[in-house]
Protein backbone atom coordinates (compact mmCIF):
# COMPACT_ATOMS: atom_id res chain seq x y z
CA UNK A 1 0.00 0.00 0.00
CA UNK A 2 2.98 2.10 1.06
CA UNK A 3 4.62 1.49 -2.22
CA UNK A 4 1.40 2.60 -4.07
CA UNK A 5 0.51 5.32 -2.33
CA UNK A 6 4.34 6.80 -3.09
CA UNK A 7 4.38 5.98 -7.33
CA UNK A 8 0.78 7.70 -6.84
CA UNK A 9 2.46 10.58 -5.55
CA UNK A 10 5.26 10.63 -7.91
CA UNK A 11 2.75 10.42 -10.69
CA UNK A 12 1.00 13.55 -9.38
CA UNK A 13 4.04 15.50 -9.08
CA UNK A 14 5.24 15.09 -12.43
CA UNK A 15 1.85 15.50 -13.65
CA UNK A 16 2.01 19.01 -11.96
CA UNK A 17 5.63 19.67 -13.03
CA UNK A 18 4.09 18.87 -16.65
CA UNK A 19 1.36 21.74 -16.10
CA UNK A 20 3.82 24.34 -14.99
CA UNK A 21 6.39 23.41 -18.00
CA UNK A 22 3.53 24.37 -20.44
CA UNK A 23 1.90 27.34 -18.94
CA UNK A 24 4.76 30.15 -19.75
CA UNK A 25 5.01 29.16 -23.45
CA UNK A 26 1.23 29.62 -23.52
CA UNK A 27 1.90 33.05 -21.57
CA UNK A 28 4.30 34.04 -23.71
CA UNK A 29 2.76 33.26 -27.34
CA UNK A 30 0.36 36.01 -25.70
CA UNK A 31 -2.68 34.78 -29.04
CA UNK A 32 0.88 34.34 -31.21
CA UNK A 33 0.27 30.91 -32.45
CA UNK A 34 3.46 29.12 -34.07
CA UNK A 35 3.19 28.12 -37.88
CA UNK A 36 6.21 26.14 -38.05
CA UNK A 37 7.72 23.34 -35.90
CA UNK A 38 9.12 24.75 -32.70
CA UNK A 39 11.96 22.43 -32.26
CA UNK A 40 13.49 23.51 -35.42
CA UNK A 41 16.76 25.03 -35.50
CA UNK A 42 18.81 27.99 -37.21
CA UNK A 43 19.89 31.00 -37.39
CA UNK A 44 18.93 34.44 -38.09
CA UNK A 45 20.84 37.60 -38.30
CA UNK A 46 19.67 41.09 -38.44
CA UNK A 47 21.47 43.71 -39.56
CA UNK A 48 21.34 47.45 -38.65
CA UNK A 49 23.30 50.76 -38.20
CA UNK A 50 23.07 51.16 -33.81
CA UNK A 51 26.00 50.54 -31.96
CA UNK A 52 23.48 48.19 -29.74
CA UNK A 53 19.91 47.41 -29.99
CA UNK A 54 19.05 46.09 -26.30
CA UNK A 55 15.34 46.43 -27.02
CA UNK A 56 15.27 44.35 -30.16
CA UNK A 57 17.38 41.24 -28.23
CA UNK A 58 14.48 41.62 -25.96
CA UNK A 59 12.34 40.56 -28.70
CA UNK A 60 14.77 37.89 -29.46
CA UNK A 61 14.17 36.18 -25.63
CA UNK A 62 10.80 36.38 -26.00
CA UNK A 63 10.52 34.49 -29.57
CA UNK A 64 13.41 32.20 -28.00
CA UNK A 65 10.56 31.23 -25.55
CA UNK A 66 8.47 30.06 -28.38
CA UNK A 67 11.52 28.88 -30.76
CA UNK A 68 14.18 28.04 -28.47
CA UNK A 69 16.54 26.63 -30.91
CA UNK A 70 16.29 29.91 -33.45
CA UNK A 71 19.58 31.64 -33.08
CA UNK A 72 19.03 35.30 -33.28
CA UNK A 73 21.90 37.91 -33.80
CA UNK A 74 22.22 41.70 -34.38
CA UNK A 75 25.35 43.03 -36.01
CA UNK A 76 26.35 46.57 -36.57
CA UNK A 77 27.49 47.23 -40.02
CA UNK A 78 30.41 50.05 -40.37
CA UNK A 79 29.68 52.61 -42.82
CA UNK A 80 25.83 51.04 -43.42
CA UNK A 81 25.05 53.04 -46.56
CA UNK A 82 27.77 52.16 -48.28
CA UNK A 83 28.24 48.67 -47.50
CA UNK A 84 24.81 47.32 -47.07
CA UNK A 85 24.70 46.44 -51.37
CA UNK A 86 27.79 44.47 -50.59
CA UNK A 87 26.83 42.88 -47.63
CA UNK A 88 23.77 41.59 -49.16
CA UNK A 89 25.47 39.41 -52.07
CA UNK A 90 28.16 38.19 -49.31
CA UNK A 91 28.10 34.57 -48.58
CA UNK A 92 27.10 35.73 -44.49
CA UNK A 93 23.86 37.97 -45.81
CA UNK A 94 21.76 39.18 -43.19
CA UNK A 95 18.27 37.95 -42.83
CA UNK A 96 16.64 41.61 -41.75
CA UNK A 97 18.35 44.69 -42.56
CA UNK A 98 17.50 48.10 -41.69
CA UNK A 99 16.04 50.17 -44.32
CA UNK A 100 14.94 53.96 -44.26
CA UNK A 101 12.65 55.90 -46.57
CA UNK A 102 15.70 57.59 -47.65
CA UNK A 103 16.52 55.34 -49.61
CA UNK A 104 13.18 55.25 -51.95
CA UNK A 105 13.64 57.13 -55.26
CA UNK A 106 17.90 57.32 -54.69
CA UNK A 107 19.14 54.90 -57.51
CA UNK A 108 22.06 54.37 -55.04
CA UNK A 109 20.12 51.67 -53.25
CA UNK A 110 18.85 49.90 -56.17
CA UNK A 111 20.56 46.84 -55.81
CA UNK A 112 19.34 46.77 -51.97
CA UNK A 113 15.60 47.02 -53.02
CA UNK A 114 16.00 44.13 -55.32
CA UNK A 115 16.47 42.16 -52.53
CA UNK A 116 12.91 43.21 -50.62
CA UNK A 117 11.04 41.02 -49.83
CA UNK A 118 7.28 42.16 -50.41
CA UNK A 119 6.36 42.25 -46.92
CA UNK A 120 2.57 42.96 -47.47
CA UNK A 121 2.19 39.10 -49.27
CA UNK A 122 -1.23 37.60 -47.15
CA UNK A 123 0.64 34.34 -47.29
CA UNK A 124 3.01 35.97 -44.57
CA UNK A 125 0.59 36.81 -42.53
CA UNK A 126 2.09 40.40 -40.46
CA UNK A 127 -0.48 42.43 -39.29
CA UNK A 128 0.31 45.89 -40.83
CA UNK A 129 -2.90 46.95 -39.85
CA UNK A 130 -1.59 47.62 -36.36
CA UNK A 131 0.93 50.16 -37.51
CA UNK A 132 -0.52 53.73 -38.36
CA UNK A 133 -1.24 53.72 -41.66
CA UNK A 134 0.76 57.08 -42.29
CA UNK A 135 4.01 55.42 -41.74
CA UNK A 136 3.56 52.45 -44.24
CA UNK A 137 4.98 53.61 -47.66
CA UNK A 138 3.32 51.35 -50.22
CA UNK A 139 5.42 51.07 -54.07
CA UNK A 140 4.27 51.49 -57.54
CA UNK A 141 3.20 48.36 -57.44
CA UNK A 142 1.41 48.31 -54.24
CA UNK A 143 4.00 46.42 -52.20
CA UNK A 144 5.55 47.02 -48.70
CA UNK A 145 9.02 46.58 -48.72
CA UNK A 146 9.78 48.33 -45.70
CA UNK A 147 7.81 48.18 -42.41
CA UNK A 148 8.07 50.53 -39.81
CA UNK A 149 9.18 49.05 -35.96
CA UNK A 150 9.86 52.76 -34.43
CA UNK A 151 8.68 56.15 -35.57
CA UNK A 152 9.84 59.47 -34.73
CA UNK A 153 8.86 63.05 -34.84
CA UNK A 154 10.17 66.50 -34.67
CA UNK A 155 9.16 68.75 -31.43
CA UNK A 156 10.89 70.29 -28.40
CA UNK A 157 10.98 68.84 -24.59
CA UNK A 158 9.58 71.03 -22.31
CA UNK A 159 10.90 71.06 -18.76
CA UNK A 160 7.24 71.24 -17.13
CA UNK A 161 7.93 71.85 -13.64
CA UNK A 162 9.93 74.70 -14.60
CA UNK A 163 7.11 76.29 -16.21
CA UNK A 164 4.65 75.40 -13.17
CA UNK A 165 7.49 77.31 -10.99
CA UNK A 166 7.40 80.42 -12.80
CA UNK A 167 3.65 80.53 -13.77
CA UNK A 168 3.55 80.24 -17.23
CA UNK A 169 0.97 77.35 -19.30
CA UNK A 170 2.42 74.85 -22.09
CA UNK A 171 2.20 77.69 -25.30
CA UNK A 172 0.34 75.88 -28.06
CA UNK A 173 0.11 78.64 -30.45
CA UNK A 174 2.94 81.07 -31.89
CA UNK A 175 1.31 83.91 -30.00
CA UNK A 176 1.68 82.18 -27.03
CA UNK A 177 5.04 80.88 -27.55
CA UNK A 178 6.24 84.10 -28.07
CA UNK A 179 4.78 85.84 -25.04
CA UNK A 180 5.87 82.59 -22.27
CA UNK A 181 9.59 83.13 -24.02
CA UNK A 182 9.10 86.57 -23.13
CA UNK A 183 8.26 86.04 -19.73
CA UNK A 184 10.85 83.46 -19.21
CA UNK A 185 13.54 86.33 -20.82
CA UNK A 186 12.12 88.66 -18.08
CA UNK A 187 12.63 86.37 -14.88
CA UNK A 188 16.73 85.99 -16.18
CA UNK A 189 16.17 83.34 -18.46
CA UNK A 190 18.40 84.31 -21.07
CA UNK A 191 17.60 81.63 -24.05
CA UNK A 192 14.11 80.19 -23.13
CA UNK A 193 14.55 78.02 -26.44
CA UNK A 194 17.82 75.64 -26.83
CA UNK A 195 18.97 73.35 -29.57
CA UNK A 196 22.00 71.90 -31.12
CA UNK A 197 23.06 74.42 -34.01
CA UNK A 198 27.06 73.82 -34.97
CA UNK A 199 25.85 71.54 -37.95
CA UNK A 200 23.45 71.33 -40.28
CA UNK A 201 23.15 67.82 -40.37
CA UNK A 202 20.50 67.36 -36.66
CA UNK A 203 20.58 71.30 -35.96
CA UNK A 204 17.75 72.85 -34.29
CA UNK A 205 16.75 74.98 -37.56
CA UNK A 206 15.81 72.05 -39.54
CA UNK A 207 13.87 70.74 -36.68
CA UNK A 208 11.49 74.05 -36.50
CA UNK A 209 11.42 74.30 -40.51
CA UNK A 210 10.97 71.16 -42.29
CA UNK A 211 7.11 70.09 -40.50
CA UNK A 212 6.28 73.80 -41.87
CA UNK A 213 7.81 73.26 -45.03
CA UNK A 214 6.12 69.29 -45.25
CA UNK A 215 2.99 71.20 -44.31
CA UNK A 216 3.40 73.80 -46.94
CA UNK A 217 3.95 71.04 -49.77
CA UNK A 218 1.06 69.10 -48.03
CA UNK A 219 -1.26 71.70 -49.08
CA UNK A 220 -0.14 72.01 -52.98
CA UNK A 221 0.67 68.31 -54.62
CA UNK A 222 2.10 70.41 -58.20
CA UNK A 223 4.43 72.28 -55.00
CA UNK A 224 5.48 69.08 -53.98
CA UNK A 225 6.69 67.49 -57.40
CA UNK A 226 8.90 70.56 -58.18
CA UNK A 227 10.29 70.10 -54.73
CA UNK A 228 10.99 66.29 -55.21
CA UNK A 229 12.55 67.25 -58.53
CA UNK A 230 14.82 70.01 -57.16
CA UNK A 231 13.15 72.61 -59.57
CA UNK A 232 14.51 75.81 -58.67
CA UNK A 233 10.51 77.66 -58.78
CA UNK A 234 9.43 75.07 -55.67
CA UNK A 235 11.61 77.61 -53.22
CA UNK A 236 8.85 79.72 -52.73
CA UNK A 237 7.46 77.10 -51.03
CA UNK A 238 9.80 77.28 -48.16
CA UNK A 239 9.09 80.97 -47.37
CA UNK A 240 7.11 80.14 -44.74
CA UNK A 241 9.17 78.02 -43.15
CA UNK A 242 12.05 79.71 -43.72
CA UNK A 243 10.47 83.20 -42.24
CA UNK A 244 9.05 81.59 -39.17
CA UNK A 245 12.43 80.21 -38.22
CA UNK A 246 13.87 83.11 -38.74
CA UNK A 247 11.10 85.31 -36.30
CA UNK A 248 11.78 82.71 -33.88
CA UNK A 249 15.46 83.79 -33.58
CA UNK A 250 14.98 87.59 -33.33
CA UNK A 251 12.56 87.69 -31.26
CA UNK A 252 15.05 86.32 -29.07
CA UNK A 253 13.39 82.95 -27.88
CA UNK A 254 16.54 80.96 -28.77
CA UNK A 255 20.14 82.06 -28.11
CA UNK A 256 22.67 81.04 -31.06
CA UNK A 257 26.12 81.68 -28.76
CA UNK A 258 24.48 79.75 -26.11
CA UNK A 259 23.37 76.89 -28.82
CA UNK A 260 26.65 76.69 -30.14
CA UNK A 261 27.94 75.25 -27.09
CA UNK A 262 25.89 72.08 -27.06
CA UNK A 263 28.57 69.86 -28.73
CA UNK A 264 26.17 67.16 -30.20
CA UNK A 265 22.63 66.90 -30.95
CA UNK A 266 22.02 63.97 -28.94
CA UNK A 267 24.14 62.86 -25.64
CA UNK A 268 25.27 66.87 -24.64
CA UNK A 269 21.48 68.19 -25.70
CA UNK A 270 20.20 65.90 -23.05
CA UNK A 271 22.52 66.31 -20.60
CA UNK A 272 22.08 70.07 -20.82
CA UNK A 273 18.47 69.89 -20.76
CA UNK A 274 19.05 68.15 -17.46
CA UNK A 275 20.62 70.96 -15.80
CA UNK A 276 16.94 72.18 -15.27
CA UNK A 277 17.86 75.66 -16.10
CA UNK A 278 16.26 74.97 -19.87
CA UNK A 279 12.45 75.51 -20.58
CA UNK A 280 12.36 74.35 -24.04
CA UNK A 281 14.97 72.13 -25.83
CA UNK A 282 14.19 71.60 -29.48
CA UNK A 283 15.36 68.25 -30.91
CA UNK A 284 13.99 65.20 -32.70
CA UNK A 285 11.97 61.85 -31.51
CA UNK A 286 15.96 60.30 -31.86
CA UNK A 287 16.93 62.43 -29.12
CA UNK A 288 14.62 62.17 -27.01
CA UNK A 289 14.82 58.27 -26.83
CA UNK A 290 18.10 58.88 -25.00
CA UNK A 291 16.95 60.47 -22.36
CA UNK A 292 15.49 57.52 -20.24
CA UNK A 293 19.10 56.15 -19.51
CA UNK A 294 20.65 59.30 -19.25
CA UNK A 295 18.59 60.58 -16.19
CA UNK A 296 20.95 58.68 -14.15
CA UNK A 297 24.30 60.59 -16.05
CA UNK A 298 23.06 63.71 -15.04
CA UNK A 299 24.18 64.89 -11.48
CA UNK A 300 21.96 67.60 -11.80
CA UNK A 301 18.91 65.90 -12.61
CA UNK A 302 19.73 63.06 -10.34
CA UNK A 303 19.80 65.97 -7.93
CA UNK A 304 16.83 67.66 -8.80
CA UNK A 305 14.64 65.58 -10.67
CA UNK A 306 11.54 67.12 -12.81
CA UNK A 307 8.88 66.01 -14.85
CA UNK A 308 9.06 66.50 -19.14
CA UNK A 309 7.29 65.83 -21.84
CA UNK A 310 7.99 66.61 -25.93
CA UNK A 311 5.52 68.48 -27.63
CA UNK A 312 5.34 69.88 -31.22
CA UNK A 313 6.61 73.35 -31.67
CA UNK A 314 4.13 75.57 -32.10
CA UNK A 315 4.94 78.30 -34.78
CA UNK A 316 1.78 78.66 -36.17
CA UNK A 317 -1.61 80.36 -34.84
CA UNK A 318 -3.02 77.26 -34.61
CA UNK A 319 -0.41 75.11 -33.34
CA UNK A 320 2.46 72.76 -34.14
CA UNK A 321 2.56 69.96 -36.42
CA UNK A 322 2.85 65.89 -35.83
CA UNK A 323 5.38 65.28 -38.50
CA UNK A 324 4.89 61.58 -38.76
CA UNK A 325 7.75 59.61 -39.81
CA UNK A 326 9.51 56.03 -39.56
CA UNK A 327 12.70 55.79 -37.66
CA UNK A 328 13.64 52.40 -38.45
CA UNK A 329 12.15 50.16 -40.81
CA UNK A 330 12.85 46.28 -41.22
CA UNK A 331 13.46 44.94 -44.39
CA UNK A 332 13.52 41.05 -45.22
CA UNK A 333 16.38 39.75 -47.48
CA UNK A 334 14.25 37.07 -50.29
CA UNK A 335 17.24 35.58 -50.60
CA UNK A 336 18.79 35.10 -47.50
CA UNK A 337 19.04 31.02 -45.76
CA UNK A 338 15.90 30.46 -43.67
CA UNK A 339 13.29 32.50 -45.27
CA UNK A 340 10.63 30.54 -43.77
CA UNK A 341 11.76 30.99 -40.12
CA UNK A 342 12.64 34.91 -40.60
CA UNK A 343 8.56 35.57 -41.87
CA UNK A 344 8.00 33.95 -38.37
CA UNK A 345 10.00 36.14 -36.87
CA UNK A 346 8.48 39.35 -38.43
CA UNK A 347 5.05 38.02 -37.95
CA UNK A 348 5.90 37.82 -34.54
CA UNK A 349 7.40 40.85 -34.46
CA UNK A 350 5.20 43.33 -36.17
CA UNK A 351 2.16 42.93 -33.70
CA UNK A 352 1.00 45.64 -31.40
CA UNK A 353 2.06 44.00 -28.26
CA UNK A 354 5.65 43.82 -29.62
CA UNK A 355 6.00 47.25 -31.54
CA UNK A 356 4.97 48.76 -28.23
CA UNK A 357 7.57 46.80 -25.92
CA UNK A 358 10.03 47.31 -27.93
CA UNK A 359 9.27 51.15 -28.38
CA UNK A 360 8.88 51.58 -24.58
CA UNK A 361 12.65 49.88 -23.86
CA UNK A 362 14.56 52.24 -26.95
CA UNK A 363 11.96 55.10 -25.84
CA UNK A 364 10.91 56.21 -29.38
CA UNK A 365 7.51 56.95 -30.26
CA UNK A 366 5.76 53.44 -31.14
CA UNK A 367 4.55 52.73 -34.44
CA UNK A 368 1.09 51.71 -33.54
CA UNK A 369 -1.80 54.08 -32.43
CA UNK A 370 -1.16 54.14 -28.78
CA UNK A 371 0.78 57.22 -28.85
CA UNK A 372 0.20 57.65 -25.16
CA UNK A 373 1.85 54.41 -24.15
CA UNK A 374 5.31 56.40 -22.72
CA UNK A 375 3.57 59.77 -21.02
CA UNK A 376 6.81 61.60 -22.59
CA UNK A 377 5.43 61.36 -25.70
CA UNK A 378 1.51 62.20 -24.96
CA UNK A 379 1.04 65.46 -26.30
CA UNK A 380 1.69 64.42 -29.91
CA UNK A 381 -1.36 61.96 -29.22
CA UNK A 382 -3.96 65.22 -28.89
CA UNK A 383 -2.64 66.65 -32.10
CA UNK A 384 -5.63 67.24 -34.48
CA UNK A 385 -5.76 64.93 -37.36
CA UNK A 386 -5.53 67.94 -39.77
CA UNK A 387 -2.41 68.78 -38.33
CA UNK A 388 -0.60 65.24 -38.78
CA UNK A 389 1.65 65.09 -41.82
CA UNK A 390 2.52 61.44 -43.08
CA UNK A 391 5.92 62.64 -45.27
CA UNK A 392 6.42 58.94 -46.44
CA UNK A 393 2.58 58.91 -47.73
CA UNK A 394 2.75 62.28 -49.33
CA UNK A 395 6.22 61.17 -51.01
CA UNK A 396 8.48 62.65 -49.56
CA UNK A 397 11.88 62.22 -50.99
CA UNK A 398 15.28 62.82 -49.46
CA UNK A 399 17.14 65.55 -51.46
CA UNK A 400 14.15 67.63 -50.92
CA UNK A 401 14.68 67.25 -47.70
CA UNK A 402 18.77 67.99 -48.11
CA UNK A 403 17.45 71.75 -49.23
CA UNK A 404 15.62 72.70 -46.90
CA UNK A 405 17.87 71.44 -44.01
CA UNK A 406 20.66 73.43 -45.29
CA UNK A 407 18.98 76.60 -46.46
CA UNK A 408 17.88 76.67 -42.31
CA UNK A 409 21.22 76.46 -41.30
CA UNK A 410 22.35 78.81 -43.70
CA UNK A 411 19.24 81.41 -42.25
CA UNK A 412 19.79 80.26 -38.75
CA UNK A 413 23.64 81.33 -38.77
CA UNK A 414 22.82 84.92 -40.70
CA UNK A 415 24.83 83.49 -43.56
CA UNK A 416 22.20 83.90 -46.36
CA UNK A 417 19.17 85.97 -46.27
CA UNK A 418 15.37 84.27 -47.19
CA UNK A 419 15.45 85.48 -50.69
CA UNK A 420 18.60 84.10 -51.27
CA UNK A 421 17.91 80.62 -49.95
CA UNK A 422 14.29 80.51 -52.52
CA UNK A 423 16.79 81.54 -55.39
CA UNK A 424 19.23 78.59 -54.18
CA UNK A 425 16.78 75.89 -53.82
CA UNK A 426 17.98 72.70 -55.49
CA UNK A 427 21.54 73.85 -55.21
CA UNK A 428 21.77 73.24 -51.63
CA UNK A 429 24.31 70.43 -51.20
Amino acid sequence: MRKLLFIALIICVLVSLTGCGSKPQEENVAGFKPALDTKKSCKITVAGSYDNFEALEAVFDRFNEIYPNVHLTYVKLDDYNNMLGTVLESKDKPNIFFSYASMIGNEKYDPVFAHMEDLSDPALGLDLACIRPGLINHDAEGRVLLVPVLSRTYGMLVNNDLFKKEGFSLPTTWTELAAVCEGFRNKGYTSPMMGYSLKSSSCFMNTVAYPLFIATLAKNPEALARANELDPAAGESMRPALEALERLIKTGCIDLEACDKIEDNYTKVILRFFEGDVPMMICTGDTVSGTKKREGQSEAFTNSPFNYTFMPIPMTDNGGYFIDSPSIEFSVNKDCDDLDMTNEFMRFLVTKKELNEMASVKRLVTPTSDLTLDSVYAPFGKVPSERVISPEVLGILDPLTVQIRVAAFQIGKGEITVDEAIAMYGTFK
